[in-house]
């Protein structure tokens, strides 16, 4: 099998209600889905969606020059060989590693149509059947964020991220707020993004120390959230400073954290997150699997990491394609009950709307 085509659409994702995080508020995002098409006939599909252009060192024009950029090298290569596509990509462009993701994601697309199985089977088999999800609570006045959190209990979520990381007096006010509404037995993380500086971070966790609440990305930096982690007791996720193997070694030499939060585009795709996922069940350390933002093709990828991760190491997921008015794939993930189950179909059993996704910006043939 060789890679004959690849296309490359710009679609956006509109929000059934505004996002807020740290300084941010989003009405839409805006994704890259990557077509690749075989001289077999199959073709694959994957998508990233970088959350806007200022979260991370990744904006989504990058990812499709990036793509554009790498594309052609990669016409004619064997798409079930992905160690040898990873080795070629890099070889093609030098970092850059959520432009890389989505290819990386129609390639496992194409390994699991090949073989006629789901893609969880191929990264480690179906280990987790009812992947566990989270509801995001926006971040908005204490009362608005205490209501919604009502509310969605109500739907049958038993895990949620409030949105923290503005300023500390305001962040202690919400956390209060919405723990105070939290049901028994129901889990609650209060994500500051890195928006906390470290005297702001610890003056929080010292002001709700009797909370029961796990604390995300208190600060930007590694060193900071060190710092942070040793003046709390509580539970502490790492997120946006874990982007390769050798700083979650780090962490776990430093008893840094207690779950890493492993977002499949920013380590470059299914494949790294596999590496990153395994080396965690080696060390102990559960991990919420999720992606930067996407829709049906970039949760669906998600979710078959999700359910080929061992049980007691699979912390929770997002379904990003809930959020979204408007569905640019068939067969995402189906949700109920605070769970999500992934399609049985061979690959990531999702189908694009090529109705929804229009014309491609880039068609490369050779």
């Amino acid at each position: 099998m060789k890679i004959s085509k690849i296309s490359i659409y710009q679609v956006a994702l509109p929000l059934r209600e505004a996002y807020s995080w740290s300084t941010q508020t989003y009405t839409a995002f805006d994704s890259t889905v990557v077509l690749v098409e075989t001289d077999s006939g199959l073709t694959g599909v994957g998508e990233i969606c970088p959350l806007g252009p200022s979260y991370l060192p990744a904006f989504a024009a990058g990812a499709r020059a990036g793509l554009a950029q790498i594309a052609q090298g990669l016409i004619g290569e064997d798409p079930l060989q992905i160690g040898r596509i990873n080795q070629r990509m890099d070889e093609l462009l030098k970092g850059h590693p959520y432009a890389k993701s989505a290819m990386d994601m129609a390639c496992w697309d194409l390994l699991g149509k090949a073989t006629e199985q789901p893609v969880y089977n191929l990264l480690g088999g179906l280990l987790t059947e009812n992947v566990t999800l989270f509801k995001v609570i926006s971040r908005d006045t204490p009362d608005v964020m205490a209501s919604k959190l009502a509310s969605y209990q109500d739907q049958g979520f038993r895990q949620f991220q409030m949105k923290v990381g503005a300023k500390a007096s305001d962040d202690i006010d919400r956390i209060f707020a919405v723990s105070e509404n939290l049901r028994a037995g129901n889990i609650l993380a209060a994500d500051a993004n890195t928006g906390w500086k470290q005297h702001e971070a610890i003056r929080v966790v010292k002001a709700i120390r009797d909370v029961d609440i796990y604390v995300e990305q208190p600060c930007l930096s590694y060193e900071e959230c060190l710092a942070v982690r040793k003046n709390t007791s509580h539970p502490i996720i790492l997120d946006e400073c874990m982007d390769d193997l050798r700083v979650l070694m780090r962490g776990y030499q430093d008893s840094a954290m207690d779950v890493i939060n492993l977002k499949v585009s920013r380590v470059g795709g299914l494949t790294k997150a596999r590496q990153f996922r395994d080396l965690c069940v080696s060390l102990g350390i559960a991990l919420t699997i999720e992606d930067t933002w996407g829709g049906e093709i970039a949760t669906s990828a998600l979710t078959h990491l999700a359910h080929s991760t061992p049980k007691g190491f699979h912390f929770q997921s997002s379904a990003f394609h809930e959020y979204h008015s408007a569905a640019i794939a068939d067969g995402g993930p189906v949700i109920k009950d605070g769970y999500m189950v992934a399609s049985d179909a061979p690959g990531l059993g999702v189908t694009p709307r090529m109705d929804v996704l229009g014309q491609p910006l880039h068609v490369i043939t050779g």
